[in-house]
This record gives structure tokens, C-alpha cells and sequence, in this order.
């Protein structure tokens, strides 16, 4: 109803009790200020100054809209000093999604290093399935993501960019009593007549059951466990085995071996996902999560020499 222009001036006017001295103040000519005063006065119903020999001053009607005037001048004068700093990539809020084994150590990591030397950003983390983390940064509801082409490629949408942050290959996780837990490399028909430790088997595609499909067999028994901290509790007890990625691999506990598969093709890669105009804080964290995923990359290597 009123423009902030018009707000402004009714304030000056108010703080300096004259038109004149108001257009002195704003660079305004006298005749200028009286005619937008008109103007606003016109737009709020009635009078806003009482006119008084020397200078003007607030009605009750004035006082009111100034009391307004002052609160929605403050907002947007904050507003824009929080817009600045978000433009800048200093502050503001940053919306980041992830799949559950990113956030094990990758994304975490990456968050730690970035709240160093962005402290005034806000993270808020999403945890969520690749295809839908996607279709979300698409909306407006993520400004950036950690998302792989695991299992029907890497999900795509209208105005999303993405980069390769590194490749996740996957290992069987068994008890360290196993019968095979000592072997370098497994043939997954060896474990044929295991119970495997899985969250879906069947009514989508999952990386278990291509696997076994191209090893030859069917599972003897699928245990639908989803979080990886009870999957890795069944393999510690004796009562399955389970596919783990090697993002997964830091949380693994020490009741557990890790040994590789003989199939090349057990393996995923891991992209971060961002809008054409990222925020320059999503900007920042790229940097972060590449840094990371070189660390883990490397660390991953190291620890895995004698797998």
C-alpha cells in the first residue's frame, strides 16, 4: 500500500519537523516533499502532520504509520545487510542433502571444514535418497547435494549441474571368524548359502541382487535391516553378511572383516549436485567436499592395501 520510498520520507519529515530541512536532508526540492506528503496522506485516509507555524509534526494518525514505518525500514535495512552477506557466502542459510553412507564421514567432514571458515552460515542437513535429494534441489528446497548413480544412473534434472567427487566400491562385510574373513579377494557364489543382511530385495533394483544375478544365484535368505548400524550389528553376531560401501567403512566395527569381491562391477561413483546459480556458500562447500573426498580417497587406499 505505501512505497518504502514514501515511508522514508515520512520519517525524516517527522525526525526533522520540516519540509524544508527533510528536503534539504533527502536531496529533495520543498515542493517535492509537500507532494508526496500529499500523496501518503491520501493513500493512508487523511492527514498525517499537524501544520504548525514553524515546521510540522505527527497527528495521531502520523504517529501511528511512523511507528510502522520505522519497523518496516529496520526489517528491510536488515534484509539487505543479511542478503549482502549471503551473496558474499558469509552468512545466511545453507540446505544441504545427502544419501546415508555420504553422511558417515564425507559430508560430515566436509561440514567441519567449511563451518571453519564459514562460521555465520546456517547448515541444515537432509538426508534422503539420491533421486529424491535431486528432484528437491531442482524445487528450491536443497542448494546443494551428495548424490550417486546408484541404482538407475545418476538421477538428472532441468538446470542441475554435477561433478564426480570419487568412486565408492563395494566390500562384503563378515565376522571376524568367518571362514573366509582372511581371504584377499571373494567370490560371492562362496557365499551362497549365507543370510544376507539388506534393507529392500526385489521389489527394486538393489546392488545385492544384480551381483548375485551375475555370480549365478539367489540368496538362501534376505534379513531387511535398513540402518547400516544394525546391519553391522547382525555381522558382528554371527547372523549375516552384508554388502558395505566403502563411504560405510569408518563406522565399521571391530568385530568385522572386510574383504573384496571378485566383480569389478560392484562399485558406485558419488557426485555433488548443485542449481545453475549456486549460492557462493554452495560454492565454498564444493571446495570442502572435494577436499574431503581426495582424503578419503586416499585414507580409503591406505587402509585397504591388505584387504
Amino acid at each position: 500500500m505505501f512505497e518504502t520510498d514514501a515511508l522514508r520520507l515520512l520519517v525524516t519529515v517527522a525526525e526533522t519537523g520540516s519540509f524544508t530541512a527533510a528536503a534539504i536532508q533527502l536531496n529533495y526540492t520543498q515542493s517535492a516533499v509537500s507532494r508526496r506528503i500529499a500523496t501518503l496522506e491520501q493513500q493512508a485516509g487523511g492527514p498525517l502532520f499537524e501544520r504548525l507555524p514553524r515546521g510540522v509534526r505527527l497527528n495521531p494518525a502520523g504517529r501511528a504509520l511512523h511507528r510502522h514505518a520505522v519497523d518496516v525500514l529496520e526489517r528491510l535495512s536488515r534484509a539487505e545487510q543479511e542478503l549482502t552477506v549471503i551473496h558474499a557466502g558469509q552468512g545466511g542459510m545453507l540446505r544441504v542433502g545427502a544419501f546415508a553412507t555420504a553422511n558417515i564421514s564425507l559430508v560430515p567432514a566436509a561440514l567441519r571444514e567449511f563451518s571453519q571458515a564459514r562460521p555465520d552460515v546456517e547448515i541444515v542437513a537432509v538426508e534422503g535418497r539420491s533421486a529424491t535429494l535431486v528432484e528437491q534441489l531442482a524445487e528450491g528446497s536443497l542448494d546443494l547435494a551428495v548424490v550417486s548413480d546408484y541404482p538407475s544412473g545418476l538421477p538428472s534434472a532441468d538446470g542441475i549441474t554435477t561433478a564426480v567427487l570419487l568412486a565408492d566400491e563395494l566390500f562384503v562385510a563378515l565376522h571376524r571368524e568367518h571362514p573366509l574373513a582372511a581371504a584377499e579377494s571373494i567370490d560371492l557364489r562362496d557365499l551362497r548359502d549365507e543370510a544376507w543382511l539388506q534393507d529392500t530385495y526385489g521389489d527394486r533394483p538393489t546392488m545385492l541382487a544384480d551381483a548375485c544375478a551375475r555370480a549365478g544365484f539367489t540368496p538362501r535368505k534376505i534379513i531387511r535391516i535398513a540402518e547400516w548400524t544394525g546391519k553391522f550389528g547382525y555381522v558382528a553376531a554371527g547372523l549375516g553378511v552384508a554388502l558395505v560401501p566403502s563411504l560405510a567403512t569408518w563406522a565399521l566395527p571391530a568385530e568385522l572383516a572386510l574383504c573384496r569381491v571378485a566383480d569389478p562391477a560392484l562399485r558406485r561413483t558419488v557426485h555433488m549436485a548443485l542449481p545453475a546459480a549456486p549460492l557462493p556458500a554452495a560454492l565454498k562447500l564444493g571446495e570442502s567436499l572435494r577436499d574431503a573426498a581426495r582424503r578419503t580417497a586416499s585414507q580409503g587406499r591406505n587402509d585397504r592395501a591388505g584387504v
